[in-house]
């Protein structure tokens, strides 16, 4: 099932705390959102931003913006990891541990 993305116009927001309130297009009540719900913003929010977002309710009830993105404002993906760093680590330390043995045998053995 879709999720339905709602439009707003962030009302309040508190920069130092990381968090505001949005004023909803299809309601008169205001809808928190956290910075943690703005992943991949290239800025934070200001207010007055158009910003889309889903609703979550929370366990006592009240509702939260959640998957929240500013009007306009690119969205930085971060730079992907190599899935395979792990072999590549792997390999160093084979070929450390290998140097390492071939040199511990190969020294002259001292009478």
């Amino acid at each position: 099932m879709a999720k339905t993305v709602y439009k707003g116009i962030l009302k309040t927001w508190k920069d130092d705390r990381g968090f505001g309130f949005i004023k909803p297009e299809h309601d008169d009540k205001d809808i928190f959102v956290h910075i943690s719900s703005l992943r991949g913003m290239a800025r934070r929010p200001m207010r007055g931003d158009v910003l889309f977002y889903e609703v979550e309710k929370e366990a006592g009830g009240k509702s939260k913006a959640v998957n929240v993105s500013i009007e306009g404002v690119e969205i930085v993906k971060p730079a992907k990891q190599s899935k395979n760093m792990w072999l590549v680590l792997a390999a160093i330390g084979l070929i450390a541990v290998a140097i390492v043995t071939y040199f511990s045998f190969s020294a002259p053995i001292q009478p």
